[in-house]
């Protein structure tokens, strides 16, 4: 079966989109690590432990609960028909997005280098993102098996 250069572009935006997250997470994650303040066991916990969490909960949420895998389901067959992710301004406006989290982030670490709440909500708030992507890329998936759409998003 050989899908469509749309859907093939449109998976690819939510693939690239997900690498993106987790690439720039990683970063602000290092940065954190090495400017804020604290024992080694508060970092691991407030970087690592408690956003790995909302990860999973915001991921496994979306794809056990039928009522948000079909919402989010249904997001995501409007943004492919729609063209989201297969034109350079949508991908642009979706970078642009995770580039305002991320910066969030880093401002926030900043602040809190310098005498600041330490940001365990923008790391953990971040990382819900992150799972909600990667249950984008998971249901994107689940959409090319759907005897429903694939006519749609095979190549004739």
């Amino acid at each position: 079966m050989a899908f469509s250069p749309a859907w093939r572009m449109f998976r690819r935006m939510q693939d690239s989109t997900f690498a993106a997250a987790v690439l720039l997470y990683a970063i602000a994650a290092l940065n954190a690590w090495r400017v804020l303040p604290g024992a080694r066991h508060l970092k691991v916990q407030r970087i690592l432990v408690l956003p790995g969490l909302f990860l999973i909960a915001a991921a496994t949420g979306i794809l056990v609960i039928p009522m948000l895998r079909s919402a989010l389901s249904r997001h995501l067959w409007i943004s492919f028909r729609t063209g989201f992710g297969q034109s350079v301004i949508s991908v642009l406006a979706g970078v642009g997005v995770l580039a305002a989290a991320a910066t969030f982030v880093f401002w926030q670490t900043w602040a809190a280098a310098h005498g600041g709440r330490y940001p365990a909500g923008a790391f953990s708030g971040y990382a819900a993102g992150v799972g909600l992507l990667l249950a984008q890329t998971i249901l994107a998936r689940r959409l090319e098996r759907d005897p429903t759409l694939r006519s749609q998003i095979e190549e004739p």
